[in-house]
């Protein structure tokens, strides 16, 4: 659930803020009824390598790389 705050009370209240977000809430800072910044829950994780997820590759092979045999290359030419 998302919460707005004005920016007043998230200056006064920014401790408490931070807690619940860290809690997992998201909260909207806004100024004048205008949203201006989204208070979110930091996240750690593991650094995706590209293409693992989207493609689910979990291996390759040293040779990738390497030219196709003769054979192969015929089809590309």
């Amino acid at each position: 659930m998302t919460d707005i705050v004005n920016i007043y009370d998230a200056k006064t209240n920014l401790s408490k803020l931070v807690d619940r977000a860290a809690a997992g809430e998201e909260i909207v800072i806004a100024k004048a009824g205008k949203p201006k910044a989204k208070l979110v829950p930091y996240r750690t994780g593991k650094k995706r390598r590209f293409g693992q997820k989207l493609l689910g590759i979990t291996y390759i092979a040293d040779d990738f790389d390497e030219p196709l045999p003769p054979e192969l290359q015929k089809y590309f030419e």
